[in-house]
């Protein structure tokens, strides 16, 4: 008998029980982290990671050896380019090393940041603007 895959937020508690307990600690405060930052997105797991999603995808997280990953890294502002670069891995990644102190409220500010990239999108689909889904 085959056990249903967990959805939401089960999938992700499950996600973060396969780690050990230091690297969990740093997941589930980055979880909480997103959730402070973005209260009304949903837990899922997409690309077999942890994924919050808001009018689509809004920040995945995801652990392995050396890092934890935090995509997609928003456009932001100068200001926030410049607190990311030290982290940036590619233009949408940033890794987080396990040896240093994870960098909560850098984390928050990107998901903020991706809040408002999610509803600027929103609102021009609302909008009918192109890019919004409608053709003539």
């Amino acid at each position: 008998m085959m056990d249903a895959k967990p959805a939401g937020s089960e999938a992700v508690d499950h996600y973060i029980a396969g780690f050990p307990g230091p690297v969990q600690e740093i997941l589930r405060q980055i979880r909480l982290t997103i959730r402070e930052a973005a209260p009304e997105a949903r837990e899922a797991i997409k690309y077999q990671i942890p994924t919050f999603t808001l009018g689509g995808n809004l920040v995945s997280f995801a652990a392995y050896k050396k890092h934890i990953g935090v995509y997609p890294v928003p456009a932001g502002d100068e200001a926030f380019q410049q607190k990311v670069a030290p982290y940036r891995a590619s233009k949408s990644t940033v890794q987080l090393p396990l040896n240093q102190p994870i960098p909560y409220d850098l984390i928050g500010e990107l998901v903020r940041f991706r809040v408002e990239e999610s509803r600027a999108r929103s609102d021009a689909k609302k909008k009918g603007k192109p890019g919004g889904g409608r053709s003539a």
